[in-house]
């Protein structure tokens, strides 16, 4: 089997970022108040609805600002903290919640009010908005219909009832689909609110003064933000780029503070010295199989092309830098009910074996399994073609999988890239065999993993259509009882990987980045988002 060494990088962390210090010729970029990141290339969308992506996320995050907001409690974790709401209540049942916003304006000078939040939720709900995250309100009452219980009480009073109590509804609170927008803008320019600073008005700690597509977007303080006296970057500059080579370059030259991706032959010496700082989050890396079409449509080709991938070697040997291989979808770190010292991961168990020393079998069984299927040795098997984002570590992560269907299973996979935002397209409207997927979480709890594989749900890209599943996602947001849910959510991914085997999981991320050692006060959730208001030394 081929050996590849290149390191996959992505993002999240609930750490804060603190010095983390270059080597000798490495010059922190700045000197003007303008801190320089590089998260990825141009954005699919920067509309807090419609984005489904992690760095569209973190823009918007500094643009806008919700109910509740994350902030770094000092001691290195990201909390819930009161945003556009200075405060709550919540019903004795856990029901209704109450939320008392506090006076805040617009970027424009306008007043935000209760009003806005209920415009945004509803325009979320609404199906011809067509969101991706619109199932993130699904806990809300009435949701899908007409009659959803998110509503302004009074300019200064926003209100939510929900179906059951939610254990992460703060979570949800804090989510960038559940920020509030200005209906005004959205009615006037449509779809193109989002491209032009005049008409991109958000509440958040920034604004964004420009965007030089393809090239950057550059943010700076909001002097209408209501705590902007406490933010002390001055402006962030967002470099929109997906070549590694350049990435590094810059960082090395001091172009730019902080990135997330570097070359492969660069990585050993960066561990070495320690540069490279990675963390556990709440993510999994994974295939993702087109369920509608052959041959993917039979179950015993999914669990074949599954059980062949060595996930060993490729954390070993592909990624190399602190991922763990993962046994099913859900990763470590989501919480379970009230078992001491295990979590979902370890209380579920495996679904097929990580053990190095079982891996012939497992292809032993993959044969079989493909045999039965009508492709006994790969015999009939169409040519199939594995579709990922254009990335150097995305590459070598398509070819070690390539080699290794091709190797014990017979069949011929070819290997095609796009640019983000198409590829984000493409695989959303289903036009591929095999993509590269992957997932991390929006809130701690099992659902954020499970619940969008409901039929028709924005990111249900296997166009999986099962309505025992569905239905039982159902019965999961109507239960009452935690642990009866969550028995609920173990059968969840039981159907989703055990029997159906929708996707096939790899590796739980981790979250890797380089910081110029002069910069301090970045910080991040576990749903990685990074904070970049509190960045001081550029």
């Amino acid at each position: 089997m081929k050996k590849l060494l290149i390191l996959l990088l992505s993002l999240c962390m609930v750490f804060t970022l603190s010095a983390c210090g270059g080597s000798d010729d490495e010059e922190a970029a700045g000197g003007d108040g303008v801190l320089n990141v590089c998260l990825a290339s141009e954005p699919a969308t920067i509309d807090p609805a419609l984005n489904s992506a992690v760095d569209g996320a973190t823009m918007i995050q500094h643009t806008f600002e919700g109910l509740i907001k994350w902030v770094d409690d000092g001691s290195g974790k990201a909390v819930h903290a009161a945003g556009v709401a200075e405060s709550w209540d919540i019903s004795d049942d856990g029901l209704v919640w109450t939320f008392h916003l506090r006076d805040s304006n617009w970027s424009d000078g306008e007043p935000v009010t209760a009003n806005d939040f209920e415009y945004a939720w509803k325009r979320l709900n609404d199906p011809e908005t067509a969101a991706d995250y619109s199932y993130m309100i699904a806990p809300v009452k009435g949701f899908g219909t007409d009659e959803l219980a998110a509503v302004a009480i009074d300019d200064n009073t926003f209100e939510v009832t929900l179906i059951s109590p939610c254990l992460y509804f703060e979570d949800i609170c804090a989510f960038p689909a559940c920020y509030p927008v200005r209906e005004d803008i959205i009615e006037e320019n449509g779809d193109a609110w989002i491209t032009d600073p005049a008409t991109y008005i958000g509440n958040g700690p920034y604004m964004m003064t420009e965007w030089v597509h393809n090239s950057y977007i550059m943010m700076e303080k909001n002097p209408e933000y209501w705590d902007t006296e406490n933010i002390k970057c001055e402006a962030i500059k967002f470099n929109l780029m997906d070549d590694q080579n350049a990435i590094y370059a810059g960082y090395k030259n001091g172009d730019l503070d902080y990135v997330e991706d570097v070359p492969a032959d660069e990585v050993p010496g960066l561990l070495e010295a320690g540069t490279l700082q990675f963390f556990p989050t709440l993510g999994a890396y994974y295939v993702i199989f087109q369920m509608e079409n052959a041959p993917f449509d039979d179950v015993r080709v999914r669990e074949a092309f599954s059980l062949v991938i060595d996930r060993n070697f490729i954390v070993d040997k592909v990624t190399g830098a602190g991922e763990k291989a993962l046994d099913g979808f859900v990763p470590a770190g989501i919480s379970d009910v009230d078992v001491e010292g295990d979590d979902f991961r370890t209380v579920q168990g495996p679904f097929y074996s990580i053990d190095p020393d079982d891996y012939e079998a497992n292809c032993d069984k993959a044969r079989e399994l493909l045999a039965e299927a009508g492709y006994e040795n790969g015999e009939g098997f169409p040519v199939v073609e594995y579709l990922y984002n254009t990335l150097d570590s995305h590459k070598a992560i398509g070819e070690a999988l390539q080699n290794m269907w091709q190797e014990e299973l017979g069949v011929t996979v070819t290997l095609a890239n796009q640019e983000w935002g198409v590829f984000l397209e493409e695989r959303k409207a289903g036009n591929f065999s095999i993509a590269r997927g992957g997932w991390i979480g929006d809130y701690n709890d099992p659902m954020t993993f499970l619940d969008m594989f409901t039929t028709g749900n924005g990111n249900n890209d296997a166009q999986y259509a099962n309505t025992e599943y569905d239905n039982r996602i159902d019965a999961i947001n109507a239960e009452l009882d935690p642990e009866a849910r969550m028995d609920f959510l173990h059968e969840a991914e039981e159907q989703l990987i055990g029997e159906d085997v929708v996707v096939a999981p790899i590796y739980g991320y981790t979250h890797k980045y380089l910081v110029s050692e002069e910069i301090t006060g970045i910080y991040a959730n576990l749903f990685e988002t990074v904070f970049f208001g509190q960045c001081e030394g550029m």
